[in-house]
């Protein structure tokens, strides 16, 4: 390794949370219909949940189908949720031979049984595997997520379980989603947006938001580095202050 991959090792993320943005614009440039941009960045994803998995990264999150995609044309979410279909039936065994745990975030009882039903599959078939936590994030939104954490707390103090006054910050965290996983290190975004999009409201209060005009199809090992890059070059400090961390680093 060089010294540059050395130093880069010391600072990978626990946790990266990404949103795979344009994946329509890059079919439209060439011509092409957009679900081959969606299929497109199905490949790139199977890259990069690899790199994951070969730089040790403990957690993965992608933004695969937002509570808001359902704006989209009927058409497109039609062929977004087929391609959803083939693709977990065609990924899963690969996933799981690899150590790879696969689960999914969101409000899936809204999408068709047989759907829901491989989902349920793989979500059995890798559950016991403790490399990569890898986690699809569909019909996900951040505020359905706080806004679904907060019922379940008051069916708790309807029932008795807890009081008003126990409500904090930790307990919150602990019932909203990937409570079992470290809070993200590092959000990207490709495409040119600058936004969160509703992603993750909650997790990613601390995190390091990278955003690149790469389109996600387009988003390969090159730009990946890119991005872990900038991460290494970030100072975390938490509400400290940078003398604060120097004096925590050498105490």
């Amino acid at each position: 390794m060089t010294h540059a991959e050395i130093e880069l090792s010391k600072t990978i993320p626990h946790h990266v949370a990404i949103i795979m943005d344009g994946n329509g614009r890059w079919a439209k440039r060439r011509n092409l219909p957009r679900i081959a941009g969606h299929k497109a960045g199905v490949a790139t994803l199977r890259n990069i949940v690899k790199v994951c998995a070969t730089k040790k990264i403990e957690a993965l999150t992608v933004y695969a189908f937002s509570s808001e995609n359902w704006k989209r044309p009927g058409s497109e979410v039609s062929r977004l949720l087929e391609l959803f279909m083939t693709s977990l039936k065609k990924e899963v065994d690969a996933l799981h031979k690899n150590n790879i745990r696969l689960r999914f975030i969101g409000d899936l009882k809204v999408f068709p049984a047989n759907l829901q039903t491989q989902i349920a599959k793989a979500t059995k078939k890798t559950e016991r595997n403790t490399g990569l936590q890898f986690t699809v994030a569909i019909n996900y939104g951040g505020r359905w997520d706080i806004t679904s954490a907060f019922k379940r707390l008051a069916v708790e103090i309807e029932t008795g379980k807890i009081t008003v006054d126990e409500i904090n910050e930790a307990l919150i965290t602990s019932t909203v989603s990937l409570s079992d996983v470290p809070e993200p290190d590092l959000f990207i975004r490709t495409g040119g947006e600058m936004r969160i999009s509703n992603y993750l409201l909650w997790q990613i209060a601390y995190t390091e938001l990278y955003f690149t005009d790469c389109l996600w199809p387009d988003f390969n090992m090159e730009e990946f580095n890119a991005a872990l890059t900038w991460y290494a070059g970030r100072e975390r400090r938490f509400g400290r202050t940078s003398e604060q961390l120097k004096q925590a680093r050498h105490a």
